[in-house]
């Protein structure tokens, strides 16, 4: 049938498990300068019978399918050029964000404390499970929310709505019977004498990032073979090629950027042609299909009005579609080997993901493809995007009487500059429109521990107060064994205490000596001796609480090298000099790079990655806590995000404020000792914003003075010098005598 430039024929699929044959209809348009093709199956009454096995995609686990191959080419060679240009995709390959075919994903796991109980129990999937601290609930497996449990419930009314219930309490130290953590049977009336312990959990969250980095890795290295070793030697390692952040005990985001270039490189090897030689700003060639295959787990969200589904793709839904694949590899992977499901989303950034993983638990993942931010972002409250959800979002719900972000999007720039402030105004008219570029950071390691109890009633005497100090030191000397406090591979520089009365909480805090050996000999001395100074001030009886912390982590000097070994001995020293700055970047920061002009580093204040959960603390009232996460089923990962955020446009590198944050720091000395309150141990960085440890000031400085030096002479090498200004300032040089003479390899010359 032909009407008007329209063709429709009947074709067939061969399902690649067997020989039957489905019909489709295949319509293609040929009106348009890229073809637009569209299929729909036809009825037919013969594959009425044909089912897919039930157990095929069991429901409890993602579908196990094969990598990814390129989607089949069907639009014409005469399709339109791409939206995006070969600067985007440049930058995508250095994992920039300030790209719009940025690929970043959130995986977090279901019900994850729930989910260590049912694999240590090797519970059936079906069966309703809580855990349990106390008289309360902190997590509930899907089976149980069934039946309306939710953690609001204490033990005894969720055991009465659902008889079969288990209730699995958590790990506890307990006073007076050694430093052990263990499963007891009457933990729930030993509140008392109990303390939670939360390692049977660390434990399997450890397990579980060692998974997603070797599948990520794994992939890495499939896609570098595949491209050969021409194209390996251009692109970046497999190790730049896996970013992944810890955000919390059961989650994080991984930036898959740099792997996606590789693949699409891979697929598409026209990308490959005239990588140097073509201008930058060239718009792209037509994304080689209109067909586009998403997986079975794949939940896209709607499109913005004005956007069809019958649009033909661009290369950013490409990247979508691979990194997407990725994800759920990885999920299948978590699955497969340690027997968790998690759900995922996938986006342009850290927040949209963030916020999208939530959306469809559990164990699915959520696809935010770049046409469908404006429909997405208006379905949620704005005081669920990191950074307004405290006093800033309240400040902005009374003054325009709302919470939705689709009121915000209605509200002219100017309107929220004048009411909020020029700075405020700005981030905010960006951020609810989906305009946010933090970095996924690679420092996967903890930063701090904290170990804590609460007291009902509260306790009376130092003694007691000793013997709680004891099970914190047990609890977090065992934590620093795991991290290699023995083998100097990662230390501590501080021990804090924290003192909480009805009225008043006071802290202390020591540097640990960098000369002792760690102890929990040396830890438990240094506790006592903080205990005491508190006991000094009196009125401090009864304790409502009490924690130690210890923070300031480090990595030991491991492979020293004697000073000498950096020069005169041919390019090995500058080469391990640069490898030691590329190994700051990788843990501090990163050098800004790429096509952009200006490429200074921005100065922007943020709220660092480093005050997050990643900071392995242990909350003795975790059923106490709230969240500000909306229509998840997991626990509060304590998650403080970073408002690293500029201008929305793709090409320039303008600034955009964040809201103000109180830097200001308040110390008062006591003695030898100095009292200073949790918040106030940190400052911003005026150069890059990060939130930095008093104690780190300096390191901290001296990683910007040689990150310049790199930088500086990175420009100097890359410096373009035309032919004719060459042999100019060769034949001045000839007429200045004897000159400077030649410079060794070795060398370099400062220019003054």
């Amino acid at each position: 049938m032909e009407s008007q430039g329209e063709r429709t024929v009947l074709a067939s699929l061969h399902p690649p498990a067997d020989d039957v044959l489905i019909p489709l209809r295949i319509q293609i348009d040929f009106r348009r300068e890229s073809y637009l093709v569209s299929t729909e199956l036809v009825e037919c009454p013969q594959l009425s019978a044909i089912s897919v096995p039930h157990d095929a995609y069991p429901s409890h686990h993602p579908a196990q399918q094969p990598h990814l191959h390129p989607p089949p080419t069907i639009a014409p060679t005469m399709s339109l050029p791409s939206h995006f240009t070969r600067r985007h995709l440049t930058l995508l390959r250095s994992n920039s964000p300030r790209t719009p075919l940025r690929v970043v994903a959130h995986i977090d796991l279901d019900a994850f404390y729930a989910q260590c109980e049912m694999v240590r129990l090797n519970t059936p999937l079906t069966q309703p499970l809580a855990v349990q601290q106390w008289e309360s609930l902190i997590a509930v497996n899907y089976p149980a929310r069934a039946f309306n449990i939710t953690r609001m419930l204490t033990a005894a009314e969720a055991r009465k709505r659902c008889p079969q219930l288990i209730t699995q309490h958590v790990a506890t130290f307990r006073e007076g019977e050694g430093e052990q953590w263990k499963y007891r049977d009457d933990a729930a009336e030993c509140i008392a004498t109990d303390k939670v312990s939360l390692e049977p959990y660390r434990m399997e969250s450890r397990k579980i990032l060692e998974v997603i980095k070797t599948v990520l890795t794994e992939r890495a290295e499939e896609v570098m073979r595949d491209v050969g070793v021409e194209g390996a030697a251009k692109g970046p390692g497999t190790e730049q090629l896996v970013r992944v952040e810890k955000a919390g005990i059961d989650e994080v985001f991984v930036d898959l950027s740099a792997l996606v270039y590789e693949t699409l490189l891979e697929w598409y090897p026209m990308l490959r042609e005239g990588e140097v030689e073509l201008d930058v700003n060239e718009r792209l060639p037509g994304l080689p299909t209109t067909v586009l295959e998403w997986g079975k787990e794949d939940m896209l969200v709607d499109l913005d009005v004005g956007e069809a589904e019958e649009d033909d793709p661009d290369w950013d839904d490409m990247c979508m579609l691979v990194g997407a694949d990725i994800v759920r590899s990885v999920r299948a992977a978590i699955w497969e080997r340690l027997k968790y499901t998690c759900s995922a989303a996938i986006a342009r950034n850290k927040m949209m993901a963030k916020l999208g993983s939530s959306c469809n638990k559990p164990n699915k993942q959520t696809i935010v493809r770049n046409r469908a931010i404006q429909h997405f972002l208006s379905g949620f409250r704005f005081t669920q995007i990191r950074m307004l959800g405290g006093k800033l979002g309240k400040q902005v719900s009374a003054t325009f009487g709302t919470e939705e972000v689709g009121d915000l999007l209605r509200i002219p720039i100017e309107q929220l500059k004048l009411k909020l402030g020029d700075d405020t105004g700005t981030w905010l008219y960006e951020i609810i429109r989906g305009y946010e570029y933090s970095e996924v950071s690679m420092r996967t390691k903890i930063k701090s521990m904290l170990s804590t109890k609460s007291f009902r009633p509260g306790i009376k005497s130092s003694g007691q107060a000793e013997k709680w100090l004891r099970i914190f030191v047990a609890d977090i000397y065992g934590r620093l064994l795991e991290e290699g406090v023995l083998e100097n591979k990662r230390r501590p520089k501080v021990v804090t205490i924290h003192h909480r009365t009805k009225g008043q909480t006071r802290s202390r805090q020591i540097p640990i000596p960098p000369g002792r050996p760690m102890s929990d000999t040396m830890l438990f001395d240094l506790a006592k001796t903080l205990l005491a100074q508190v006991v000094n001030e009196g009125n401090i009886w009864p304790c409502a609480n009490l924690s130690l912390n210890v923070s300031g982590f480090e990595d030991g000097l491991t492979g020293n090298r004697s000073l000498d070994s950096f020069f005169g001995r041919g390019d090995g020293g500058a080469k391990t000099a640069a490898a030691a700055i590329q190994q700051q970047e990788q843990s501090g920061g990163s050098v800004q790079r790429g096509f952009m002009h200006g490429s200074e580093p921005h100065k922007r204040r943020k709220v660092s990655d480093n005050d997050r959960d990643e900071d392995d603390h242990v909350n003795d009232d975790l059923s106490t806590r709230s969240s500000d996460r909306a229509n998840e089923d997991e626990e509060e990962s304590l998650f403080l995000q970073e408002p690293d955020l500029h201008h929305p446009s793709h090409l320039t590198s303008t600034t955009a404020a964040t809201p103000p944050l109180n830097g200001n720091a308040i110390v008062t000395q006591h003695n030898d000792w100095t009292t200073v309150d949790l918040q106030e141990l940190s400052f911003p960085c005026t150069r890059c914003g990060k939130t930095i440890m008093e104690y780190d000031k300096i390191e901290h400085e001296d990683w910007h003075f040689a990150k310049d030096l790199d930088e500086q002479d990175r420009l100097h090498h890359s410096t373009t010098i035309p032919p004719t200004l060459r042999q100019r300032g060769n034949l001045r040089s000839r007429g200045r005598g004897r000159g400077r003479g030649k410079t060794d390899k070795r060398q370099s010359r400062l220019a003054f």
